[in-house]
């Protein structure tokens, strides 16, 4: 068998080096020059693609606030003008791309080695703009990307940390929703083409109920919850909103308004009532935004171009296309080339000396949880399994070189099993460890951050969410419609607890809400030691409640608000490192290698599925999210009892 594996392991690689190396392109990079002559590039296929795209509308800003005489400067960008004054001096700007969903998790490498783009990554390559001198200032260019909260604070945090350094950063964009507005505003300026729309449209959550169209086919969900507010389960089990529910969710939609309402205004240097007065406007051409003050310039790429070159006063103004983006060696000619092959696909390759100066471990703790291994979505998307888990924090504690732990939480929770599991390891742990939350971090994701030494929450970060749900959905009725019959056989009192034939009887109830209410009190007696509060005052925070990082701090459920880089300085601190000392970062669990998952069990019927799923989402794009999220959840449905949020929150 190793034998046979072998050989198809090799056939592949002589397949992917004769019909692919061809076609790899070294991410690097790419020049263009202002004054609309050819632009210069290295040596390479990608030459013509990058001399392509660097004359698309999506050009890079730059540093100088004046603009021309038919575009006054509105706000924070009547400054004085940053530019140098050398005609002749060559001034580089760095060109980021902000698109697609930016994954939170260490995620699976490409085939080509670690190149995926993932937050974090792109955080990075932003921040090396700080302290890069041969980049003047940062071009963002924003297109269609699916960015929630905790990721809008994280990339405004590092855009601000850019804008700290002295240099300039420059939005462009071809449209802009709530999303990408929200990020481009953390900017300098703002530069749209004059077809281009502004969405802005303020702050709605939708709730679907379901229980009326199970009864239509003769089902009915048979729900049990601890906690008045947690409503995981009320769209299968109710027809509207539940009055503590929605006493809750109005709440946390205000709350996210008053931030999206503060964060316009601060970044635009606009009054609130401006702020309030376009929002309820809602949907503006370019023209109509500029004299709104919610943009900058209106400027095609071309123009755009010129602009900057006589901002900065320079006839050499170059593009840094895919700045700072992780390039691959593609030479794979010689008698090396198979075996540097074999390395790139394989992630492997020479090291050097091993990196000997102190370690932080990043934990990422991402999607719902459940028992067992981690698991990647169909659609994209992970879940996260405690076994997986456990294993990776134990990992962390065992490496001498690591000296604190960074557990990042993104997720609404699951299994009330999984999550104690993964709680109880960091209990054991004599590290120091502080728990980062992004997007989400509530109901099981807030289980097992709650016994960090330190949390830091996003402004938005949605958390809380302290409660247990469980229940089923039953067909007895359905079974009616369509005619079939089930006859049953069975011993033992409760032996039906499972059946999804029939409701619950008294007895099953009874102790299915027993061993809930008692897991609900494990949740809130752990919470109120890992946070250090009297039990009766989490247990007036808990019982379903949900809250933004911003409201959470204020009720003591999280210790501060910040970004990963927070949290990690956060960590040095509680290790005993000095604040500017050096130090390497542990990303965990480990990525999967593509061979790996290539060589794993039941391949082809997961090929298939993920084939028609994705298929589906491009017939009907609107269900795509939808749809991810079902099957990110569909494993929790063996779980007898589950600590999960029953929404999620999006910004379009």
């Amino acid at each position: 068998m190793s034998r046979q594996l072998n050989s198809c392991i090799v056939a592949i690689c002589f397949l992917a080096y004769s019909l692919l190396t061809p076609l790899l392109l070294a991410a690097g990079d790419t020049v263009a020059a202002a004054n609309g002559s050819k632009p210069a590039a290295k040596a390479n296929p990608a030459a013509k693609t990058n001399q392509k795209s660097a004359n698309q509308p999506k050009d890079p800003p730059t540093s100088a606030t004046k603009p021309s005489a038919n575009q006054p400067a509105t706000g924070k960008n009547s400054a004085p003008d940053k530019t140098p004054a050398t005609h002749s001096k060559k001034v580089r700007l760095a060109h980021i791309v902000i698109e697609g969903q930016l994954p939170e998790s260490a995620g699976m490498m490409s085939l080509f080695g670690d190149l995926g783009i993932d937050l974090r990554k792109t955080i990075s390559r932003i921040d090396k703009v700080a302290k890069d001198g041969s980049v003047a200032g940062l071009i963002l260019d924003i297109r269609a990307t699916a960015l929630s909260r905790g990721k809008l604070n994280e990339l405004s945090a590092a855009v601000t940390r850019v804008r700290a350094s002295g240099k300039k950063v420059v939005a462009t964009l071809d449209s802009a929703m709530g999303a990408q507005y929200l990020l481009a505003s953390a900017c300098d300026e703002i530069v749209m083409p004059e077809s281009g729309t502004v969405l802005i449209t303020g702050v709605q959550l939708q709730f679907v109920y379901l229980k009326d169209l199970l009864a239509k086919l003769g089902m009915e969900a048979d729900i049990i919850q601890v906690g008045d507010y947690k409503g995981a389960a009320e769209t299968l089990s109710r027809s509207g909103m539940s009055e503590p529910v929605r006493k809750n969710m109005t709440a946390l939609a205000d709350d996210l308004y008053d931030q999206m309402l503060t964060t316009i205004a601060q970044n635009r240097q606009l009054r609130v009532e401006e702020v309030t007065q376009a929002i309820d406007t809602g949907m503006f051409t370019t023209q109509q935004a500029r004299e709104s003050g919610l943009i900058d310039r209106v400027l095609y790429a071309d123009a755009f171009r010129k602009h900057l070159a006589t901002q900065y006063k320079t006839d050499q103004l170059v593009y840094v296309m895919n700045y700072a983006k992780k390039k691959v060696d593609t030479d794979f000619s010689g008698p090396m080339g198979m075996i540097k092959l074999f390395q790139a696909i394989l992630g492997t390759g020479s090291h050097g000396k091993q990196d000997k100066k102190p370690k932080i471990a990043l934990v990422y703790a991402v999607g719902p949880i459940m028992t067992g291994k981690s698991q990647s979505g169909a659609l994209g998307g992970s879940s996260m399994g405690s076994t997986t888990m456990v294993e990776a924090l134990q990992e962390a504690a065992r490496d001498e070189q690591v000296k604190a732990i960074v557990l990042r939480v993104n997720s609404p929770g699951g299994s009330a099993l999984a999550s104690d599991l993964i709680w109880r390891t960091t209990q054991t742990i004599d590290k120091p460890l502080v728990a980062s939350m992004g997007d989400v971090a509530a109901s099981g994701g807030y289980y097992i951050s709650m016994g960090a030494d330190r949390i830091v929450a996003e402004p938005g970060t949605i958390t809380g969410s302290i409660g247990v749900v469980g229940g089923k959905v039953t067909i007895g009725g359905l079974q009616d419609k369509i005619g079939f019959a089930t006859e049953v056989i069975q011993r033992g009192k409760n032996s039906g607890i499972f059946s999804g034939i029939n409701k619950f009887s008294d007895s099953e109830r009874k102790v299915i809400r027993h061993m809930m209410q008692d897991i609900y009190r494990q949740f809130t007696t752990k919470a109120a030691a890992g946070r250090k509060l009297p039990p009766a005052q989490l247990e007036a925070l808990a019982g379903g409640q949900v809250y933004t990082g911003r409201v959470a701090k204020r009720h003591g459920l999280v210790d501060e608000l910040g970004t990963l880089n927070d949290a990690i300085r956060i960590a040095k601190q509680l290790a005993g490192l000095e604040a500017d000392a050096q130090i390497g970062l542990k990303v965990l669990p480990k990525p999967e290698n593509p061979l790996e998952a290539l060589f794993g069990a039941d391949l082809d019927e997961e090929r298939e599925a993920r084939i028609a799923l994705r298929s589906l989402t491009r017939l009907l794009p609107g269900l795509s999210s939808y749809l991810r999220r079902a099957i990110e959840l569909y494993p929790l449905m063996r779980e007898p009892t589950l600590t999960i949020m029953p929404y999620w929150i999006e910004v379009q």
